[in-house]
């Protein structure tokens, strides 16, 4: 038997269910549902303890009280004094609560937990989310702490990197994140600004680079032909990136004109395009 058929179950073998399932785009079957909830359970609430032996199940002396505090009162948006007292009361009412959410809310919810990281579990977390979210096809993936469309791992690792490796450049880091925002808003997606905030990402970069708040991207890119041996090719490609836009503050293509003429494609490609850039910036000014 090939090693492709060892991961597979006996039912998926003989033909009996699909192999691999649609992707999930705007829907969480049972088995996501479950998985979800099984890796909160197991990475994140299991680590409930209480400092008062006497009463292991009294929230308020346990090192969960904040936890409880900050769901109830930042994404509840529910009256902190209608907590149960006990934890397992507690556990029980967030369980419930979980798994009559919608599958957007759900969504919101993980990405709450996750960005508490309570006592240092952020990290832990994002990789078995990922995993399974990976497993089950979901159509999203955590980048940088958020949820956002499915792209291929190598897209993800070049926002990631991105992010991380833009430190330095702190308006270039505030660029991509405010863009992974607006793409990421599972209710209210805003393609535009997202688009708009990537390429003021590097806008960002490139004065940066120039040493010239007023510089522009064909400026910098003439800078990195000279002096870091950027490619002409690359160069003429990145210059018709620069060509989306009039300046750090506008955007001149004429698709930008009709909003609803963008779709979540648009901006996963221009924050994926973006990112790959600054990258390359990054990297080829450090040789």
């Amino acid at each position: 038997m090939s090693e492709d058929m060892n991961h597979l179950s006996f039912s998926q073998r003989m033909g009996l269910i699909p192999v691999v399932k649609v992707a999930q785009v705007d829907n969480i079957d049972t088995q996501l549902k479950n998985s979800l909830w099984n890796v909160l359970t197991l990475k994140c609430l299991s680590g409930y303890y209480s400092r008062e032996r006497s009463f292991p199940d009294r929230l308020r002396t346990s090192n969960f009280k904040d936890f409880a505090e900050k769901l109830y009162s930042d994404f509840y948006k529910a009256p902190v004094d209608t907590i149960p007292s006990s934890w397992s009361t507690l556990k029980t009412t967030i369980k419930e609560s979980y798994f009559k959410m919608s599958w957007h809310r759900t969504y919101s919810f993980i990405e709450f937990i996750v960005k508490l990281d309570h006592h240092g579990t952020k990290q832990t977390l994002i990789d078995e989310f990922n995993i399974v979210l990976a497993r089950e096809n979901s159509a999203y993936r955590f980048v940088s702490g958020q949820l956002v469309p499915i792209t291929s791992s190598e897209e993800i690792d070049e926002i990631e990197r991105a992010i991380a490796s833009s430190d330095q450049y702190a308006g270039a880091r505030t660029h991509l994140q405010t863009s992974l925002g607006f793409l990421t808003d599972k209710q209210n997606p805003d393609y535009r600004n997202s688009i708009k905030e990537s390429i003021s990402a590097v806008e960002s970069l490139a004065k940066k680079l120039v040493g010239d708040e007023k510089a522009t991207l064909g400026q910098a890119l003439k800078i990195l032909e000279k002096h870091h041996n950027l490619h002409p090719s690359l160069k003429t490609a990145f210059s018709a990136l620069y060509g989306y836009t009039n300046d750090a503050s506008g955007i001149r293509h004429s698709l930008m004109d009709n909003e609803s003429a963008l779709t979540q494609a648009d901006a996963r490609f221009m924050l994926i395009c973006c990112s790959a850039f600054i990258n390359f910036a990054i990297d080829s000014t450090k040789s």
